[in-house]
This record gives C-alpha cells, structure tokens and sequence, in this order.
C-alpha cells in the first residue's frame, strides 16, 4: 500500500487534471447538446469512458514502458493486430455516412485508427532511438514508410482522409525529430505533392473533392455541403464573451450545428460557453501539451524522449485540425478535438498515451 502511495504521488497531477478537466468541458457540452436531442446516451457513455481511460492510465503507468522498447516482437505483434483490425472494417465494418471505420457492437463503435495512433507512436520511437544515428540510410525511411503507409492505405480506402493525412504528418515528424536529413525531406515532400496530384485525379470521391472545394468556398452551396463550417463559425459568434448557457445555444439545440458533439464540439463550446469556455479550452490544452513535452526533455533516452514528443504531435495536430474545421480555416476531415470531442476509442486511446508518459516520468 506504501508502494502504492509513493507511485501516486509521483505521478504528474497537472497533466491528469488537465486532460480531466478538456474532458469534463466535453461532458458539460454533451449534456447540453442532448438536451435539444432529448437523449442523454452519449452523455453517459463518455462519462463512463472517461472512468475507465483513468482506471487505464493508472495500470498502464504502474507497468514499466522499457517493456515497449526492450521486447523486439511486441510491439510487432500489436502493429499486426492493428492492421488486421483495420482491414477487417473494409469487409465488416458498417457503413456510417459513407465511410466504414468503426465495428459496431451493440451500442458501442470501436475505431481501430485510434489505437494504431498509439502503436505507430510507440513502434518508431523503438525504431528510431535505436537508428537515429543512420538516418541518412535510405532503407529505414522506407522501412517506417511501411509501417505508416499500411494502415494509410487501409485507412484511406475505408476512405477516411482525416485520420489517414494525420498518420502521414506524425510519419514526417518523427522523421524530422529522428535526424532526417533535408534533402531527405525535400524529396519526400516532392514525391507527396505529385501523390496528392494523382489522388486528387483518380483516387479522391467526388464527395471528399467537394469538402475541400467548400472549405474555400463556402457560400457557393451554403444549404449543402458548405453548411456546417457556416453553422460553425455562426455558433462561434452567436457565444460572444460569456456564451448563452447551458441548452440555450440556437445553432447547437436546434439541430442547425451539425455532429456538435464530435466535429463541432467546439463550436458548441464557443456558442454556449463564449469566449471564456474557449479560453479554458486552449488554457487546459496548453498546459497539457507543455507537460508533455516536458516528460520528453527530461527522459533518459532516446525512446521516451521520441514518444513524448511524437504524443505531444498528435495533441497538437489534432488540435489545431479540429479546431482549424470549426472556424473554417481547413477543410471538414472528421478529426476529433482531444479529450473533448465524444468518442470512447480516442479517449481509451489517450489515456492509455497519458499513462505511458506517466511511467516515463515516475521511472
């Protein structure tokens, strides 16, 4: 039971209250959003996930994470089943607006991507902090482009852009914090433009053209496919300072704001909760990441170091797409607001992130 003591108190409590407080401004908002639904099922769900995610993160830091970096099929072993898990939902998985990425069983939907996240992270900060030193090797540019580029294509063909463009960009940043050299870079950069070109041509539905094509122009069909990102940044200026309160914002309870409890949780923030929710929202957030990173300066090695960071990435990047599709400064690719957004698999997820750092951190 000392034991026990000891380890809690070594843990980092601003980075738990951090995160349990995004989640808590998620539930408020939840709560207030199921209010125009008169269904409160998703309000519970999260709460219930978030009791688990912390239960997760607690058993996960009481594991020592050289078990992640010392065992050479492990985490091989976990990067496999996240790849069948993934090819799986292009033969099983249901079809939800058009895209297949979650298993549904019963009244819960399982979204393997999220755990890939983590897998990915945790396997090129193996990777890398043993090979750091050889990055000018082209073979281990190509071999972690294996490792990414498989459950991209399997993420892209579900098609989900959102999650697939993010592997791709937390692929580049582990590469650039590794030691990737630049003419390395320039020519990844290179062979990624000409890529897009041709899936934008022959790969890209005429749906996922027309979410960019709206990003820029939204007022060119504002009652189709340019009415959520005007919805949002409506609720956004509808919150002013102070917000509506709690089941009084127009565009979120009168089913104007669409998905606000996933994509445009934000925007019901900003609508209900004002200026001064969104403030917090950014104040937790930073405090978070900066704790963060500060667990990656102060590792011992190489791989924690590269999992900090690279977890860190994930928050940021994120952060600033779901937040970019709110105030219509990106297109609408479906990425969730960490720890905010509802969603049981990115949350587990997270906190599972959270809890390695945790380990890091205590040893």
């Amino acid at each position: 039971m000392k034991a026990f003591f000891n380890h809690l108190r070594k843990l980092d409590w601003i980075i738990i209250g951090s995160a349990v407080l995004l989640v808590a401004m998620g539930l408020l908002s939840l709560y207030s959003s199921s209010i125009g639904r008169g269904d409160f099922t998703n309000f519970y769900k999260q709460a219930i996930f978030l009791v688990i995610g912390i239960i997760v993160m607690l058993i996960v830091s009481f594991l020592n994470y050289r078990l992640f970096k010392n065992d050479p099929y492990f985490l091989l072993f976990l990067w496999g089943l996240g790849v069948l898990a993934l090819l799986g939902l292009l033969f099983f998985g249901p079809e939800i607006r058009g895209v297949k990425a979650w298993y549904k069983i019963g009244g819960i939907s399982i979204d393997p991507v999220e755990y890939m996240k983590i897998v990915l992270l945790l396997l090129m900060a193996k990777y890398f902090s043993l090979r750091h030193v050889e990055m000018y090797r082209i073979k281990h540019i190509v071999l972690s482009a294996i490792y990414f580029g498989v459950p991209f294509a399997l993420v892209f063909f579900q098609p989900n852009l959102g999650s697939g463009g993010l592997l791709i960009i937390l692929w580049l940043i582990i590469l650039l914090v590794s030691g990737l050299k630049l003419r390395h870079f320039l020519a990844i950069m290179v062979l990624g433009i000409f890529l897009v070109s041709l899936a934008w041509m022959f790969v890209l539905h005429d749906y996922q053209k027309n979410r960019i094509i709206s990003f820029l122009e939204p007022e060119l069909d504002p009652l189709g496919i340019g009415w959520s990102q005007l919805q949002s940044k409506i609720a956004i200026g509808n919150g002013g300072i102070w917000g509506n309160g709690i089941g009084q914002g127009t565009q979120t309870q009168h089913g104007f704001l669409t998905e606000p409890h996933t994509d445009f949780i934000f925007s019901a923030i900003g609508e209900e909760f004002g200026l001064v929710g969104i403030v917090m929202v950014f104040i937790l957030f930073f405090l978070l990441v900066l704790r963060v990173f500060k667990i990656g300066i102060l590792a011992e090695s190489n791989f924690p170091r590269l999992f900090a960071i690279g977890f860190g990435a994930l928050l940021i990047i994120q952060f600033a797409v779901n937040i970019g599709m709110n105030i219509g400064f990106l297109p609408i690719v479906g990425l969730p607001l960490p720890f905010v957004s509802y969603g049981g698999s990115s949350l587990l997820m997270l906190f599972f992130g959270l809890g390695v750092l945790q380990s890091i951190r205590t040893r």
